[in-house]
């Protein structure tokens, strides 16, 4: 009997210095069916406002990730460590999670966007060295769906183009949340929170991904290339 496959996705939501405030991770199998799953905010850096503040830009407080919008954020957090679904842990705690999993599922770790969470975990001291099986669930998405022309119709009906640049690019989303309703539509906007972003959104992502192509082509995907989504390119007024 060939052995059962898991994966390990994880998601993080970091600070303005670049360390994970909010960890998320979630053990799944091929089928989808969850094993295991944690959901902390590091007191390390969560419990720092003044020297680690949750990674924000300038803009009204209607825009999730501003400044103006840091208060919302603190108190939807506070508010999740209220009600059970969240809790302080440390660095040292996460590593100890970790470790367990990796003894007991030996998962193939991934991520939206690999690099970005692997970067900000490395800086924090979360140690994901000891998975060696690994790919980007972004780059592979964006080869299984996002140049499909079923896609590229589906996000120029909603609208689903980031903001112009200053060189004039404006190209088609290939974000997790954009993915995921695209094969989900009944699918709410993602919190922005690391363990229902995993969970709800790419676990899913990834399930209808391994259930329909071979891991040689999951497992390498090509780089992501911006200049294959320009508008300007894709699309034609009739």
């Amino acid at each position: 009997m060939a052995k059962k496959k898991f994966f390990l996705t994880i998601d993080t939501e970091t600070t303005q210095t670049g360390m994970v405030a909010d960890f998320g991770a979630v053990v799944s199998d091929k089928a989808g069916n969850i094993h295991h799953e944690i959901g902390v905010l590091t007191g390390d850096f969560f419990s720092d406002r003044e020297n680690h503040p949750l990674f924000h830009l300038y803009g009204d407080a209607k825009d999730i990730f501003s400044k103006a919008n840091l208060p919302k954020r603190y108190a939807a957090y506070e508010q999740m460590v209220q009600d059970g679904r969240r809790m302080l842990a440390s660095v040292a705690a996460i590593n100890r999670w970790l470790y367990k999993v990796r003894l007991k599922y030996n998962p193939t770790l991934t991520a939206y966007n690999l690099a970005f969470d692997l970067d900000k975990c490395n800086n924090s001291g979360i140690d994901l060295s000891s998975f060696e099986q690994r790919f980007c669930l972004w780059h592979a998405s964006v080869e299984k769906w996002g140049k499909s022309r079923a896609y590229l119709q589906w996000a120029l009906e909603n609208h689903y183009f980031g903001a112009r640049t200053l060189n004039g690019h404006m190209g088609v989303q290939t974000k997790a949340d954009r993915i995921a309703k695209f094969l989900f539509p009944h699918l709410p906007d993602e919190p922005h929170t690391a363990l229902e972003d995993a969970r709800d959104y790419e676990v899913p992502i990834l399930t209808s991904l391994v259930k329909s192509t071979s891991p040689k082509v999951y497992m390498n995907p090509g780089s992501y290339n911006w200049r294959e989504f320009a508008v300007r390119d894709l699309y034609r007024v009739k």
